[in-house]
């Protein structure tokens, strides 16, 4: 199986729901604000306002509007990367553990 294949496979495996959520990005003891566009069972795409590595891990927090909810706090790693316009960037994210 090409690894396009298997790209386009695992996509099909999980569902992506738009989300355009608020989402703080830590890494290397910095918080970076960023936005989540879209978020799976293992996965996230962000929008940040820097640029990250291949293979960086952070740690991705959004948090909950509902006081009776929590929010999301997970471990995840960076996947892809595509460029964008002024020095930012959309990261492919692979959650490795929530907390």
């Amino acid at each position: 199986m090409s690894q396009n294949h298997a790209d386009y496979s695992e996509k099909r495996d999980f569902i992506r729901m738009r989300v355009d959520a608020d989402v703080s990005l830590i890494h290397a003891g910095q918080v970076i604000a960023a936005v989540c566009l879209d978020l799976s069972a293992s996965g996230m795409q962000v929008q940040a306002p820097r640029t990250f590595q291949v293979g960086d891990e952070l740690e991705v927090r959004i948090d909950s509007e509902h006081p009776a909810l929590t929010g999301l706090n997970a471990k995840a790693q960076v996947v892809w990367i595509a460029d964008q316009a002024e020095g930012q960037q959309k990261l492919g994210l692979r959650i490795l553990a929530m907390r």
